[in-house]
């Protein structure tokens, strides 16, 4: 099975050359993380480490039983059509031990999005063998931190590939001026299209039951892979999109663009709720409020802000006293905010008496600010939490476990890509929800898992269900999604509890993508 993966993403060649893109465009900011900064790419050699990929054996015990197991960490090149070398793309690769025959085997390809993260968060997680070990509750523990053995892997359903694209992880441009060949929309595509077609062919799988993971902008990344490798000859069982973006539409507060106010909403809700900021009849089942919350945000939000300035009187009244039921915000701000919350203005505010501000990739975290009265956070607090353990997780694995040696940075998320050209968003908004549909089109028994956390302000789920809503699918392909939703954030695996839940619902999808192969 071939996954591709996405931490707040974000989200896409055979034998291709990749033309260099015109002059980008600003980058926006990105939907699973800070805009990552510029890179600098002459400060660190653009390769180090073994040319041929380093194999190690190991084991650890997962549901009851032992799984022993083949690691295989390592670079795969990108050439141009000269032959010449453009890029090396880091990976590590796990396989299952004592199969009969491995080339059967299902192949997952898993990767985090950005644009400018690594693998890491999918692959230490929710998918490896190894996970980072957190507090239950997804908090930070105290450090140093550890990996202890994953009993949600993946492993024991399908070979799992962790790729890092060109400007991540280890991943780098053969020189310094060819990054951006490969940073943005349609080069990041074709560059992680020719890794998948490289690793099928050298490590002998094209006849594996193929899945892509991707988290994230990850997600965009798997959505325009799936019409990329499709016309390529590549077709996927299943594709997996952990916190989705596809249509950037309904993520960017523009003005002009009222979308986003409407599909973040029922996530201010669940964070309102989960910090007790509610009316007491709202408070008593998340699911209920929730229900109620995206009937007003559909209907009477949607329609009263395509009013504008023609909204007065009672009715605008009656709007606001709403908007403010809904949000935990007091009637006061949300009438001066003109009935349109940003992110991080709500972030801010919902707890300001309080002098707390709550995360954006996870908003039950809490966060504390230099100044009560600055109109958004300093930092994200669930990013915080996480990015710390993780970093020092990774980089004790793949030098002490994996036995790869490295001196140059890994670039967990940041610090390694230039500005992003986003194609499309130059005319509107990115979208790689066509891509998707072309490949449902053509593939009539691809599946399609979507995975989304009630407190992720980062790819809100009623977001990602309106583009799902919106793709134009018939009734007997859009019956091929299969939509789960988790109580926690971004990084819904972080809590263990919602670990154990994604692990039975991907179990259950896999099963179902390999039926009638």
């Amino acid at each position: 099975m071939l996954a591709v993966v996405s931490s707040s993403i974000l989200a896409l060649v055979l034998a291709v050359t990749i033309d260099a893109p015109a002059q980008p465009p600003a980058a926006p900011p990105t939907p699973g993380a800070p805009a990552p900064p510029a890179a600098s790419p002459s400060t660190a050699p653009p390769f180090d480490g073994p040319e041929t990929p380093v194999v190690t054996k190991h084991e650890l015990r997962a549901g009851g039983k032992t799984l022993r197991y083949t690691a295989t960490t390592g670079f795969l090149p990108i050439r141009n059509a000269q032959g010449e070398i453009d890029a090396r793309m880091f990976f590590i690769a796990y396989t299952l031990d004592g199969v009969a025959d491995p080339a059967s085997r299902p192949l997952t390809v898993s990767f985090n999005g950005g644009p400018g993260s690594s693998s890491v968060w999918l692959h230490l997680g929710a998918l490896g063998p190894k996970r980072v070990a957190m507090n239950d509750d997804g908090t930070m523990p105290a450090p140093p931190y550890r990996l202890i053995d994953n009993e949600a892997t993946w492993l024991d359903q399908t070979d799992l590939v962790f790729v890092d694209p060109v400007g991540t992880g280890y991943s780098r441009p053969s020189k310094a001026d060819q990054g951006s060949r490969f940073w943005g929309v349609q080069g990041d595509i074709q560059s992680v299209g020719e890794f998948i077609r490289l690793y099928v062919t050298r490590y002998g799988r094209w006849t594996s039951p193929l899945f892509m993971v991707g988290e994230s902008y990850g997600t965009t990344r798997a959505a325009g892979l799936a019409g990329h490798l499709i016309d390529r000859g590549i077709a996927f069982n299943g594709i997996l999109l952990v916190s989705s973006i596809l249509n950037f539409q309904t993520a960017r507060f523009t003005v002009g663009n009222d979308l986003p106010y409407v599909l973040f909403l029922p996530t201010y809700t669940a964070t309102a709720f989960h910090h007790k900021k509610l009316a007491p009849d709202l408070q008593r089942d998340l699911a209920a409020t929730l229900k109620e919350a995206e009937a007003w945000a559909s209907g009477e939000y949607t329609t009263a802000l395509a009013r504008g300035s023609a909204l007065t009187g009672p009715a605008r009244v009656a709007i606001a006293d709403k908007l403010a039921r809904y949000t935990g915000l007091s009637r006061d701000y949300v009438e001066r905010a003109n009935l349109r919350i940003e992110i991080q203005r709500f972030c801010k505010e919902l707890l300001r008496a309080e002098g707390r501000t709550v995360g954006r990739l996870d908003s039950r975290f809490v966060g504390v600010d230099r100044s009560g009265v600055a109109d958004e956070p300093d930092f994200d607090p669930s990013l915080a939490a996480i990015r710390p353990p993780y970093t020092a997780a990774l980089n004790d694995l793949v030098r002490r476990t994996l036995g790869f040696q490295s001196d140059v940075p890994y670039h967990i998320l940041g610090g390694g890509i230039g500005t992003w050209d986003w194609g499309s968003a130059g005319s509107g908004f990115t979208d790689t929800g066509d891509a998707l549909r072309d490949a449902f089109a053509k593939n009539p028994h691809m599946r399609v898992f979507v995975g989304s956390g009630y407190f992720d302000l980062a790819t809100p789920y009623f977001a990602t269900e309106y583009t799902l809503d919106h793709l134009g699918l018939p009734g007997d392909l859009a019956a091929r999604i299969t939509r789960r939703y988790y109580r926690a954030g971004h990084m819904m695996y972080i809590d263990v509890n919602e670990l154990a839940g994604l692990r039975k619902d991907v179990a259950a999808f896999i099963a179902e993508a390999l039926k009638g192969r």
